[in-house]
């Protein structure tokens, strides 16, 4: 994480630097805040307001569903999140729509905001908006980020991530956060390995099936199963491979979660993309449980090979790394995941607040509303 420290004037901390914020949060629409099971960006958002609130902030979070956080104020746009629509864009646009209305009432310093739509409203603020980068940065969706130009700020979940389109006018770099201690650390004497993830080809189900087999190991899966593209995909590639010593177990909601993830030898993360975070990698090590990936996006960032995990470059790979897990120290996986700990997360964003706010302070004194230009 790439941390930021707010600017001193004659040696003493900025007015930006030393009162509480008051912030607007948006969240996606797609789930409650937190989630009740699969909903990464929610659960983040989640820890994050509860986390700032805790610190003396003020927060005005605008979601979905009932208010389930430490907000001061929250706004719902949708009594019930739209989860059944996931990809539409109505219900995103909406979302955006309703939310820039209702923040506009606020008395806020700063918008935070975790949605697609969301950061087209930035220009006609005079507030900054802080976005954060949570899916891909390549193609059309790094075209939209440059476009915004200076109208939002960015912050990026890994350095892989910012990598990949360095012309985005990121702010700086926090990761993604847990809340480790509400993680057991299990003793991984369940007997299987697990995948745990949204069944996509991107996730890379299919391959951790035939790694679990190759090495001769049981092998459950959970995850959400609810989109067309996901059905599709699970009746093609994974269904088939259903049996014997691979179980598809259902999707698994926060308590579930954990209990899956204390009990497995390892979770397999082959993950097919350049996937920015992935934050069940370090639910897993939370727990004690190794991880087993392959090299892509932030997956170096977040294990540490031959420690809390193994990063490997290919299906062989991952066969024998299966091999090995039992040579890991399940305390040292624990270790590692405290390096994601929502507090870490939570002054990363501290401080990406406060240099914005000391960007703007300082911006404004350099450009005093009452000069005066005289033309000789």
């Amino acid at each position: 994480m790439v941390a930021l420290s707010a600017e001193m004037h004659d040696g003493r901390p900025s007015a930006a630097a030393q009162k509480p914020l008051r912030i607007g949060m948006l969240a996606p629409p797609w789930f409650a805040v937190p989630p009740s099971g699969y909903g990464g960006i929610e659960a983040m958002v989640a820890g994050l307001v509860n986390g700032l609130v805790a610190r003396g902030h003020h927060v005005v979070l605008v979601g979905a569903g009932e208010p389930k956080t430490a907000a001061q104020r929250f706004h719902a746009v949708f009594s019930d999140p739209p989860s059944q629509r996931l990809g539409e864009p109505m219900p995103e646009v909406l979302h955006a729509a309703a939310a820039a209305a209702l923040l506009e009432r606020e008395e806020l310093d700063l918008v935070h905001d975790h949605t697609l739509a969301g950061p087209l409203l930035a220009r006609g603020r005079h507030i900054p908006t802080v976005v954060t980068a949570h899916g891909p940065v390549s193609g059309e969706p790094g075209d939209y980020l440059v476009a915004l130009g200076t109208s939002v700020d960015v912050v990026a979940i890994s350095q892989a991530q910012r990598r990949l389109r360095p012309e985005v006018n990121w702010l700086t770099t926090v990761h993604n956060g847990i809340e480790v201690s509400s993680f057991p650390l299990g003793k991984g004497d369940g007997g299987y390995l697990l995948f745990l993830g949204r069944f996509n080809a991107d996730k890379g189900a299919h391959l951790a099936i035939d790694a679990a087999r190759a090495a001769g190991r049981r092998l459950l899966l959970a995850g959400k199963l609810n989109e067309p593209a996901e059905r599709s995909y699970f009746a093609e590639a994974v269904a088939p491979r259903l049996g014997g010593a691979v179980e598809y177990v259902g999707e698994a909601d926060a308590v579930t979660k954990r209990e899956l993830l204390a009990g497995a030898e390892a979770l397999l993360f082959p993950v097919q993309w350049d996937e920015p975070f992935g934050l069940v990698m370090v639910e897993a090590m939370a727990c004690g449980t190794p991880v087993v990936a392959l090299r892509r996006g932030s997956v170096p960032e977040i294990v540490s090979d031959g420690e809390s995990g193994f990063v490997v470059d290919d299906e062989e790979g991952l066969v024998r790394a299966i091999g090995a897990v039992e040579l890991l120290d399940r305390r040292r996986c624990r270790a590692r995941a405290e390096l994601f700990d929502n507090a870490r997360m939570l002054e990363g964003y501290e401080a990406a607040y406060r240099s914005v706010l000391e960007g703007r302070e300082l911006s404004a004194r350099a450009r005093p509303e009452d000069s005066v230009l005289v033309l000789a």
